[in-house]
């Protein structure tokens, strides 16, 4: 037995093999296909920028313009590189915009003209793939000079207006008042646009635009914080949704620290495509593993649509699974923000002893992880003096428990978007708490066979149950039956699957090339 919870090494180790057996054939078909989203990324990296007058984007328009010349499965790498040796253009953007005019055909090369192509591609790629290395190492950099947050768990604050410059001031008084990560939150129904806006936006709704430029305008604003406040100041966006792989490569270009980035969310509760995200998701993760991004994890959403008691041990499989997929990736343990969530109904008898012990049980799985926990929202009424009671109560769990990653509860959740005094307040309860209690993980130890201890070793037996299921039909099977947040979602069904493809025999990737040799 082992750690405080006295868990079994052997039924950990068990659970971890069934996670790889459940998740290898999904890892098998995302190395088998292709999507629109990775090779608008590939495109990206190789210095696609811009968009029409209409705002559809230069690389959406030069994938539309191959697939309806060559079809995706080749990969549009080698049809973009050939036609700009054939058509003598210097530039991708331009040719781009030719294609967009319809004055620009598209072939699949062979040959010595497909040897060409593939290493003008290579090259062209690799330049992005650099400038993604650039600027990990300036993050390197800039930590050294400024330095971490003293404490653990870092506070993580969302700001969303809708307005990127209305989110800088709001991000830059967050930090002040002491938030260690800023994720700015994601316009409502971004994820289910499959192009990435362009530019600065001002027009968001109930979050704000992921977009390049506002990326890059949040991470110079942050920067100054860090210098003004001597330590370094993080960022968060969304690489999810039919974009995903875009949205990593962007994030890695403009040094965003996080990223959400789970493996099922995008298919639970934006109806997508499982093919489409799991091939995605695999990408954005390799993406995310070069660029040094901590990506974010959903399973505290399973919470908001299922029992937080009856349906625990399923957000033990997903971080598992989670953890499986982020491995093959190319992610480090430093890097799974593997998300957990303070959301059993407060009116339940020992409800607090079930949040600690499903909070140490994530701690204890997952010792090196930067463990994400998420505050209650569910069951928040409005009644604000209670909710600040019960994000105190999520905060005492947090730091009992050693969690990495501590996202600000607002009394005023699910209510009406939170007041710049709403967040002085819910960032007063996580001081209060930090400061007085800080330490006190490492004094909290369950009693031995106790209520606590019981309970984590009930949901870790129900979840290797769950996995050995899982292993015996198939996750997209588990999934289409609802296994996870009471969703079912088909695997022949969802948004996006008419941008998926399988392989041909001589599919070109040079971002794939390139970043699983580093791995």
């Amino acid at each position: 037995m082992s750690g405080k919870l006295g868990l079994d090494p052997a039924l950990v180790a068990r659970a971890r093999e069934l996670a790889r057996r459940a998740g290898q054939p999904v890892v098998d078909l995302a190395r088998s296909h292709t999507t629109v989203s990775v090779e608008r990324a590939v495109l990206r990296l190789a210095g696609v920028t811009g968009a029409d007058p209409d705002g559809i984007p230069w690389v959406n328009r030069l994938v539309d313009a191959v697939v309806a010349d060559v079809g995706l499965g080749h990969g549009v790498a080698a049809p973009v590189f050939d036609a700009l040796a054939r058509e003598q253009i210097g530039d991708v953007t331009l040719l781009a915009q030719k294609a967009a005019a319809g004055s620009v055909r598209f072939t699949q090369p062979t040959g010595k003209a497909a040897t060409a192509a593939r290493r003008a591609a290579r090259k062209a790629v690799a330049a992005g793939v650099r400038q993604i290395d650039r600027r990990r190492a300036e993050r390197d950099r800039l930590v050294k000079r400024y330095g971490d947050p003293e404490q653990r768990p870092w506070i993580y604050l969302i700001v969303a207006t809708g307005d990127i410059y209305e989110d800088i001031p709001q991000a830059q008084a967050a930090a002040r008042a002491g938030a260690d990560i800023i994720a700015v939150i994601r316009s409502t129904g971004q994820s289910l646009l499959d192009y990435v806006p362009e530019g600065a936006t001002r027009e968001g709704f109930a979050g704000t635009y992921a977009t390049q430029e506002n990326f890059r305008l949040m991470r110079a604003a942050l920067d100054e914080s860090s210098r003004e406040l001597g330590r370094y100041v993080r960022l968060t966006n969304y690489a999810s949704g039919l974009c995903m792989p875009e949205m990593a490569t962007l994030a890695g270009l403009e040094r965003l620290d996080m990223m959400l980035n789970d493996s099922m969310y995008g298919i639970l509760f934006r109806d997508i495509n499982p093919i489409r995200t799991f091939v995605d998701q695999r990408f954005s993760r390799q993406v995310h593993a070069r660029a040094g991004i901590i990506i974010n994890t959903g399973e505290d959403n399973y919470l908001t649509t299922a029992d937080a008691v009856d349906e625990a041990h399923t957000v033990t499989v997903s971080q598992l699974l989670n953890e499986y997929f982020a491995h093959e990736a190319g992610l480090a343990d430093w890097q799974l923000g593997l998300g957990h969530a303070f959301e059993i109904n407060p009116d339940l008898p020992e409800s607090f002893r079930l949040e600690l012990a499903h909070a140490l049980l994530a701690r204890e799985l997952f010792p090196d992880a930067p463990l994400k926990w998420m505050p209650p929202t569910k069951h928040m009424t409005g009644d604000v003096f209670r909710g600040n009671l019960l994000d105190g109560f999520f905060n005492l769990v947090g730091t009992m428990t050693g969690q990495g990653i501590l996202l600000v509860g607002m009394m005023t959740e699910a209510v009406v978007t939170p007041w710049l005094s709403d967040r002085d307040i819910a960032l007063q309860n996580v001081r209060y708490v930090l400061g007085a209690a800080g330490g006190l993980h490492e004094d909290f130890v369950p009693a031995p066979g106790g209520f606590i201890q019981q309970r984590a070793h009930r949901v870790l037996g129900e979840a290797v149950d769950l996995l050995e299921r899982i292993g015996d039909q198939s996750l997209l099977t588990a999934i289409a039956e609802g296994t996870f947040g009471i969703m079912k979602r088909p695997a022949d069904r969802g948004k996006g699957l008419d941008g998926v493809a399988r392989h041909e025999a001589d599919y070109y990737n040079p971002a794939t090339d390139i970043l699983e040799q580093a791995a």
